[in-house]
């Protein structure tokens, strides 16, 4: 079974910059796609960013511009920089992993990014 281990949360001020780190016990290759969802309090979970195994990304219209999402392979893992960071982006963010057979999905456990004015 696919395990993630997510680093790189913490506290930030607004404007200021985080990177966040999620390493996969298997092959980046061995997956459909590889990705961010973030979870505020009282809300549901968004998807944030994710890259396939082509290396295509893809952004929420929210982080567009201000977040990118990178990978390298040689070390089975995701990266998600985020810039010009704001309130509302304090959330729980969530590595995850899809499989190419009925794309199912594995979820990190999570690292809180929090945003203080």
């Amino acid at each position: 079974q696919v395990q993630l281990v997510e680093s790189g949360g913490g506290l930030v001020q607004a404007g200021g910059s985080l990177r966040l780190s999620c390493a996969a016990s298997g092959r980046l290759f061995d997956f459909n796609a590889m990705g961010w969802y973030r979870q505020a309090p009282g809300r549901q979970r968004e998807l944030v960013a994710f890259i396939t195994s082509g290396g295509s990304t893809s952004y929420a219209d929210s982080v567009e511009g201000r977040f990118t999402i990178s990978r390298d392979i040689a070390k089975n893992t995701v990266y998600l920089q985020m810039n010009g960071l704001k309130r509302e982006d304090t959330a729980v963010y969530y590595c995850y992993t899809e499989s190419f057979v009925f794309l199912e999905r594995t979820w990190g456990q999570g690292t809180q990014v929090t945003v203080s004015s």
